[in-house]
This record gives C-alpha cells, structure tokens and sequence, in this order.
C-alpha cells in the first residue's frame, strides 16, 4: 500500500511541489516549512441492546462495503463531540433517540472514501434509547433489523473495525 499523504503532491500553503515525506505520518514543505499531519479522521459507532438481548445492525446502502451488515454511526463532525456523534449518526440512520451515550473502545481503521483511503479512528459506545420499536433505515442505511447475540457472525459485518468491534463486543458480554 502508498503512503496516505502522497495523493497530496503540492503544499497547501504555497503551492510548492517541494511537498514531500516528512516521516510516517506527516509531509513537510521544504520552501515554506508547513508539516501537514494525517491524523485519523474521527468516526463513531453506536452499540444498541433491546431487552431481548438483540442488537440493532443496518445495512450499508453504499461504499464501502455495500450491502454488508454494520453497526449504526459516522464520521463525528467538528466541535462535536464523539457522544454527540453518535447520537446524531443513529438518529440519521435509524430514527432512534438516543439517551445515554457511553464509551467503551476505540479501534483504527482504513476507510476508502472518494478514491482515497482515510485513516480513521472508530469510537464504539453502548447507546441506551427509550423505544427500540419503531426502528427506520434512513441516510445510508438500506436496511435496519435486531439480530440476537447469540446469532451474530462478526465475519458478517464489511468493515474491518466493525468486525473486530463485535468480536470484542460480544466478549465483553459473555
């Protein structure tokens, strides 16, 4: 794989072709000195459980990895926080309100978007909402539905932080 920061080939700053590797993570300027750090893009994903211990999983309406289960969330948008992030993502996504936000983990990720593949950093939170029976898919949901917990396969989900969110969701649970 590329590094990350080579589709950027001319300085934001100034212009200069002389954009280059910095070290792993950054590219420096060698005529103005600006260094650009690709930091990870933050993401939520929410972690929803109704009585009868099932847990609400969408269907991705889009790439990548149409059509392949997933969890409820997105990109956290800015001056929000990931809480406010991931309750704005559910309800966008499933019409659900969520009343309690609470972070469990974080796991980093690789997310192709607009030909480009993102770094992200994927923050999971158990969501607690009051009514769990009018579920809608929504945005980039194509569908939503409760799967029991004891009938999840991590292997389902298309990607790869998620997959790895479920497995260690669910032994968390056991």
């Amino acid at each position: 794989m590329s590094h990350p920061l080579e589709i950027f080939s001319y300085c934001p700053v100034c212009g200069s072709s002389h954009f280059e590797i910095h070290n792993f993570k950054s590219k420096k300027c060698q005529d103005c000195g600006f260094t650009y750090y690709g930091n990870p893009s933050a993401a939520n994903v929410a972690l929803i459980v109704n009585d009868a211990d099932e847990l609400l999983v969408v269907r991705r309406k889009k790439d990548p990895a149409k059509g392949t289960l997933d969890l409820p969330g997105g990109f956290t948008d800015m001056d929000e926080t990931g809480e406010e992030g991931v309750i704005r993502e559910v309800k966008e996504e499933t019409g659900l309100t969520v009343n309690r936000a609470v972070y469990l983990f974080s796991l980093p990720n690789l997310y192709r978007y607009s030909g480009m593949d993102i770094n992200t950093l994927d923050m999971f939170f158990r969501c607690e909402v009051a009514d769990t029976s009018h579920v809608s898919a929504m945005d980039d949901a194509e569908d939503a539905q409760w799967i029991p917990l004891s009938e999840l396969r991590a292997d389902d989900f298309g990607l790869r932080s998620v997959r790895q969110g479920v497995q260690l969701f669910l032994q968390m649970k056991r």
